[in-house]
């Protein structure tokens, strides 16, 4: 029989015989699949079933919830990456995430310290209905925003936020229970003393540790405050770092620290490309922000088809996946700030408005597909789940 022209190629009996070998071991390969399939799906599960065993009031609008597994193993994480809580609050089914503050040396349990927003639904929820013994349902560990000892430099400068300080607490809580040879400059801003979060615990971490170095900014401070006043500034970093090389800077806040911080870091001459940002949901106030269309009020109303035949109606000031999920339509969502691409739609018609930054990929822009966590519809839509 003639030989077909790939028996020619290099290599080709070395594959052959392997071929060969792995037909006679199917059943050891497929065993040794299966334990790693396995192994995977500990280190990523898809749901984590969760009790809350305690929960740990931090200010006048924020807790801690600290959970368990019920199953009593947790998959390991970086300090600095979050989970998603996956709820049914009424008649809506919705996720949000949430970093971990605890240290990741240890997986007995979780921290996840929740803020109170406005208005908020889960957040409001979480505060007020959440009780010990409660069962909760997250993703596994997730998130990019954790430092890298290829890329980031040993001393660190954290530019927290709000609750944007709950990574930055498990990475202090980690550098000085393991010992780490790292260095952290933390400026945490807040509108008022009682906003601010874990003060007490990183005071004492500051005084007793000389790598870990805070410098809380209160922007409307009370009596008796010696601290430094107003917003995180260059000149006030210039006062505390004596040079910006050596160093890696992280932010992570609400959007209006990113707005005034990130020009602020820039003019010291660190690139934006080197500024490691976390992303931190969706930004309120939506029609403030470039390119968004003068005609159209936040409280415009457009109705969406889907592709399934059901028909809702959507805010224009909200994300188009709170108008499913209020609408009982279920989109798989992790991130919720546009970074995952879980919850990714295609648009057959109509538009929507997508606020800068957003890393959509080229593909997805190419055939139509938004995230629909950060598209806020600006028409009548039909799209694709």
């Amino acid at each position: 029989m003639r030989k077909g022209i790939w028996q020619e190629f290099d290599g080709y009996q070395d594959i052959a015989e392997e071929i060969k070998v792995s037909r006679k071991l199917g059943g050891t390969v497929s065993s040794v699949v299966a334990s790693a399939e396995e192994y995977i799906r500990q280190l990523h599960p898809e749901r984590i079933v969760l009790s809350v065993t305690d929960i740990i009031e931090e200010t006048p609008s924020t807790k801690t919830l600290r959970l368990v597994s019920k199953d009593n193993y947790l998959p390991p994480f970086l300090a600095g990456q979050y989970i998603a809580l996956f709820l049914e609050i009424g008649t809506i089914r919705t996720s949000r995430p949430y970093s971990i503050s605890s240290q990741p040396n240890q997986t007995g349990f979780y921290d996840i310290t929740v803020r109170r927003i406005e208005n908020g639904l889960v957040s409001n929820y979480l505060l007020d209905e959440v009780k010990r013994g409660d069962t909760l349902v997250s993703s596994g560990p997730a998130g990019n925003f954790y430092f890298n000892p290829l890329i980031h430099k040993k001393t660190m400068v954290c530019i927290a936020g709000g609750s944007g300080i709950t990574p930055f607490m498990s990475m202090i809580r980690e550098i000085i229970e393991c010992g780490l040879d790292r260095s952290v400059y933390l400026f945490y801003g807040n509108k008022t003393m009682d906003d601010i979060i874990f003060g007490a615990e990183v005071n004492r971490i500051a005084e007793r540790f000389d790598n870990i170095h805070y410098i809380p900014v209160v922007e409307e401070p009370s009596g008796g405050y010696a601290g430094a006043c107003g917003f995180i500034t260059r000149d006030l970093m210039k006062e505390v770092l004596e040079n910006i090389e050596e160093k890696s800077f992280f932010i992570c806040g609400p959007q209006g620290l990113y707005d005034f911080c990130l020009p602020q870091v820039e003019v010291m001459g660190v690139p934006r490309r080197k500024i490691k940002q976390e992303m931190y949901g969706a930004p309120p106030n939506i029609s403030e922000y470039p390119g968004w269309p003068d005609t159209i009020s936040e409280d415009d109303v457009f109705n969406v088809k889907v592709k399934n035949g059901q028909q809702i109606q959507a805010c224009a000031g909200d994300p188009l996946l709170t108008a499913l999920e209020k609408n009982d339509v279920v989109v798989p969502s992790l991130c919720r700030s546009g970074e995952c691409s879980m919850c990714r739609v295609k648009i057959l018609s109509g538009k929507v408005y997508q606020p800068p930054g957003v890393p959509v990929r080229k593909s997805d822009r190419q055939f139509g597909y938004v995230h629909s966590c950060m598209a806020y519809p600006i028409e009548d839509l039909e799209i694709l789940l």
